[in-house]
C-alpha cells in the first residue's frame, strides 16, 4: 500500500472513530423521546433520561433479601418476588462526579419521605450478592436490556460500587412497589458513561390485566376435549406467586363443574402452567399448587369425586405463545383440562 493510500485509511478510521463518539454523545445528551419521570419519584438533578419503557400490564422483579444461589444454580426464590401490573422502568445516567452512594442516598430520602416502606437495602458486593448471583444479572441482563439506544443496553453491563432498595407504598389508588438499582458504570462501550453513575429505577402498580381471554362454556370445554383431549382455560385467575384463586374465577369454574356433572364417566388432569418468568423448579412447583386449588375447589363447591381429577404441574415448558412479550407470556399462563 502506497504512503498516499496509507494516509487516506488513516483519515477514515479517525472520521469513522469521530463519527461514532458524536454519535454516542449525542444520544447522552438526548432524552429518550416520549419518556417521562414517574410522577411519585423524582430524578436526581443533572440527570438524563437514557433508557424508558411503560406497559399496562407485565412482569418485574423485586429483591427482598441477600442475593444467593439455590441448588439449580439460579438466584433463590426466596430473595426475589415476582410483581405483576402496570410496569414502568426508567434508566437515568447521573452527571458526571457523583458517587453511587450520593445518588442512592438522595433516592431512598426522596422515598421515605414520600411515605415508602423500605423492604430491603443493600450496599457493595459482600451486603447485596453471590457469585453468580450478581444484582445486574437478575434486574438487568442483557437481554431484558432497555433498548430505547446504545447507551441503554450496556450502561449497567459492568457494575461496581452497587446499591439497592425495594420498597412498597399504600395508595387510595392501590399499592405501588419500587425496585432501585445505582451503581457505577465500568463498561469502557462509550465514554460517556465510564465511570459514571447509571441509576435503574423499577416502578410497579397494582393495576389488574384487562380481562381480554372470553370464558369457555362447558359446551366448548367438551367439543375441545372430544376433538383435541384438551382445552386451555384463561378464566382461571391467581395472585404473583399465589396458589389460591381469585373470587372472579367463579364462572368459569362453575363452567367446568358443569362440564364434569354432565359427564360423569368423565377423568380429567387439571394441568398448570405458567410463563418464563422465575426459577424452573420453583414455576414447576407453582403450577403444581395451583392445579391442585383448582381440583380442591372443583371437589368441595361442586361436588366432582376427586377420584376424577387429578392435578398436574408443567411450568413453563409447554408454552403456546412466545415468552418475549407479555402477549404472549399472558397467553402462557394458563390451566389446562386434559382427559385422562
Amino acid at each position: 500500500m502506497s504512503p498516499a493510500e496509507n494516509a487516506l485509511r488513516g483519515c477514515r478510521t479517525i472520521a469513522l472513530a469521530a463519527t461514532l463518539l458524536w454519535s454516542a454523545g449525542a444520544v447522552a445528551q438526548q432524552e429518550v423521546s416520549g419518556a417521562k419521570d414517574f410522577p411519585l419519584i423524582k430524578r436526581y438533578e443533572g440527570s438524563r433520561l437514557i433508557g424508558y419503557e411503560s406497559r399496562p400490564f407485565d412482569t418485574a422483579k423485586l429483591i427482598v433479601g441477600k442475593l444467593t444461589l439455590g441448588d439449580n444454580g439460579q438466584p433463590a426464590p426466596d430473595s426475589v418476588r415476582q410483581l405483576e401490573g402496570r410496569h414502568t422502568r426508567l434508566l437515568y445516567l447521573a452527571p458526571q462526579g457523583r458517587s453511587s452512594l450520593e445518588v442512592f442516598r438522595n433516592y431512598e430520602n426522596e422515598l421515605l419521605a414520600k411515605g415508602f416502606t423500605v423492604l430491603f437495602k443493600c450496599s457493595g458486593e459482600e451486603q447485596c450478592e453471590s457469585v453468580g448471583a450478581e444484582l445486574y444479572r437478575v434486574l438487568y441482563p442483557p437481554t431484558n436490556a432497555l433498548q430505547n439506544n446504545d447507551l441503554s443496553k450496556v450502561a449497567l453491563n459492568v457494575p461496581a460500587e452497587p446499591h439497592y432498595l425495594s420498597a412498597t407504598l399504600a395508595r387510595a389508588e392501590g399499592p405501588v412497589a419500587v425496585s432501585l438499582y445505582v451503581a457505577v458504570d465500568r463498561s469502557t462501550a462509550f465514554p460517556e458513561t465510564k465511570d459514571r453513575v447509571a441509576v435503574l429505577l423499577d416502578v410497579v402498580e397494582d393495576k389488574p390485566m384487562e380481562a381480554k381471554m372470553v370464558t369457555v362454556d362447558a359446551a366448548k370445554m367438551a367439543k375441545d376435549i372430544a376433538a383435541t383431549g384438551r382445552v386451555a382455560l384463561y378464566g382461571l385467575y391467581f395472585d404473583t406467586d399465589k396458589a389460591d384463586l381469585k373470587p372472579e374465577s367463579a364462572p368459569s369454574l362453575a363452567e367446568i363443574g358443569k362440564l364434569l356433572k354432565a359427564e360423569p364417566g368423565l377423568k380429567v388432569y387439571i394441568v398448570g402452567h405458567t410463563d418464563n418468568v422465575g426459577i424452573f423448579d420453583y414455576n414447576v412447583s407453582l403450577s403444581q399448587r395451583r392445579a391442585k386449588s383448582v381440583v380442591d375447589q372443583l371437589v368441595q363447591k361442586y361436588g366432582i369425586a376427586p377420584d376424577r381429577l387429578r392435578p398436574a404441574g408443567a411450568g413453563m415448558i409447554a408454552p403456546v405463545a412466545s415468552n418475549d412479550d407479555e402477549a404472549g407470556r399472558a397467553k402462557n399462563r394458563r390451566v389446562e383440562i386434559v382427559k385422562q
